[in-house]
């Protein structure tokens, strides 16, 4: 009987060295290969570049861009081929210095603090304000002019004489009613001004629905004249009439009364000037 090892003492011992262990990108690959997938296939399957992967296989992390980047790679790309992640994360930190570190979030968080966000002014906001108090300036200005032309072009009066150059004295009160207004003095009617033209419309005999404009169109008077009111219409060139029952109407024109003999129920249409009584 020998002395010595037995058979089995003579058999090689098992390599387990870390050169013996197959690299992360020759694991992923040959799990890639087994499952019958293609390098576009998983690319596809899980938005990993294809030259990422090829490098990754190579064992070539340095297109990942960083640690961080290469274990996210490497777990997305162990499950797409059914491998357990947490074996490479584990080979990829021992290979390359340890897991890293993190980043603290406090930093991060006091830089957003301390660098507010600067926002330039708003200059269409600016400009529409400026445009509307543009217009609302012109508007006013106009509005306040015209008002000024108008009440310089004619004067309406009701019941009264047409205003001289003098001042008016005051008018003494009257208990009468004031619709009740009787029929110019041939005295008030003289006093009509030679520059102009002055048209009094009364109603003795009825009512009537008159319209008046002055020589720009403008409406001086639109409306129903009862029986024993009158009206008094003056402009520098000329006075516009319609008369929808003429015949309850008397007509006192530049002082002269008006002969015309309207029909009742008659509608007419009439213009004066500051010549003569006429008719247009």
């Amino acid at each position: 009987m020998s002395i010595g090892n037995s058979p089995e003492d003579e058999r090689p011992f098992e390599d387990v060295s870390e050169e013996a262990r197959p690299s992360i990108g020759r694991v992923l690959k040959d799990a890639r290969l087994a499952a019958g997938l293609t390098v576009d296939e998983v690319s596809a399957a899980t938005r990993v570049r294809i030259a990422i992967l090829h490098a990754i296989e190579a064992d070539d992390f340095a297109p990942c861009g960083g640690d961080v980047y290469a274990r996210g790679h490497i777990r997305t790309l162990a499950r797409a081929v059914h491998l357990d992640p947490a074996p490479l994360l584990a080979q990829y930190d021992a290979e390359h210095g340890g897991r890293p570190a993190p980043t603290p979030a406090a930093p991060l968080f006091e830089a957003e603090r301390i660098r507010p966000e600067r926002r330039g002014p708003n200059w269409t906001a600016a400009m529409v304000a400026a445009i509307v108090v543009v217009v609302g300036f012109v508007g006013f200005t106009a509005f306040k002019g015209g008002g000024g032309d108008s009440s310089a072009k004619s004067q309406v009066a009701e019941g009264s004489t047409p205003s001289t150059s003098k001042p008016a004295s005051p008018k003494p009160k009257s208990s009468k009613p004031t619709d009740q207004k009787p029929a110019p003095s041939d005295s008030a009617i003289a006093a009509a001004p030679q520059d102009k033209v002055t048209v009094q419309v009364s109603a003795p005999n009825g009512r009537s629905w008159i319209s008046a404009k002055d020589h720009n169109g403008r409406m001086l008077f639109d409306g129903l004249l009862n029986k024993g009111e009158s009206k008094t219409f003056q402009d520098s060139t000329k006075i516009n009439l319609i008369l929808g029952d003429a015949g309850a109407i008397q007509l006192y024109v530049n002082g002269k009364k008006i002969e015309d003999q309207f029909q009742p129920g008659a509608v007419e249409r009439l213009t004066y000037t500051k010549g003569d009584p006429q008719v247009g």
